[in-house]
């Protein structure tokens, strides 16, 4: 196979993916679907068209029958007036209308005929129709479902793929936060002993005096106060003491 022969089935190829992946079925379906019902009523309306021509020709037949009818008459009276010219003229009329009848009666059984055809092709191809409906819609539903599953399945392989990367990133954020948290543990540590100056407290000793000496007075006030009220509680019981022992 020569280059440009598999260029050209390249070609091909890749137009065919295109078209496969441009084309919704379903709308192929309900075109085909609307294409059906078109020639369905092209059959009706030549149903239609055979039932009105053959309406009219029993109309016809009707007139050219009660024409005959009318010539007899005219012939019966000629011949009664002894006008036997115009009896004959009224008869040789009346055979005309006859080839016409039966011309009309063959015309309108042909009618018939093709009539009760078209009725025939009209519910065979409205049950063929009707067929082609409901698997249209079945084809379409099961085409939905499987376009739905299709995604659903693409978006669960894509998650897949994203949680792969995110577990990465959750292990890289874990690894990073115990790294931090072990180097504040060891910055307290170095705090703690001494080995680092703790830059939040005050870098002037007088200051820090001052700080330490108010600590202690506001403390020595708490402790005051604790133990007057215990005092002022201590004395009531003791005065009942004193008073029960009296009384014995």
């Amino acid at each position: 196979m020569g280059l440009s022969q598999r260029l050209s089935m390249l070609l091909k190829s890749k137009a065919n993916r295109a078209m496969d992946q441009a084309e919704d079925p379903r709308e192929t379906l309900d075109y085909a679907y609307t294409r059906q019902q078109e020639l369905l009523q092209q059959v009706r309306r030549g149903l239609t068209d055979v039932a009105a021509s053959r309406k009219r020709l029993e109309l016809q037949g009707e007139e050219l029958a009660r024409a005959g009818d009318r010539l007899q008459e005219q012939a019966t009276k000629a011949v009664q007036a002894n006008r036997e010219d115009l009896a004959r003229e009224a008869l040789t009329r009346r055979a005309g209308i006859q080839v016409q009848l039966e011309e009309l009666k063959r015309q309108h059984d042909q009618l018939s005929t093709e009539q009760a055809k078209l009725e025939d092709a009209s519910r065979r191809l409205q049950a063929k129709v009707e067929a082609f409906r409901v698997r249209k819609e079945t084809i379409k539903a099961t085409y939905t479902a499987a376009e739905a599953q299709t995604r659903i399945s693409e978006a669960v392989s894509g998650i897949s793929e994203e949680m792969g990367d995110v577990g990465l990133a959750m292990q890289r954020a874990e690894d990073r936060t115990q790294q931090l948290q072990a180097r504040a543990g060891a910055l307290d540590g170095l705090l703690q002993s001494g080995a680092l100056e703790d830059l939040t407290q005050s870098s002037d000793p007088i200051q820090a005096e001052l700080d330490r000496v108010a600590s202690t007075a506001t403390i020595d006030a708490e402790l005051a106060k604790i133990k007057g009220e215990l005092g002022s509680g201590d004395a009531p019981r003791a005065l009942e003491q004193t008073t029960t022992g009296d009384r014995s």
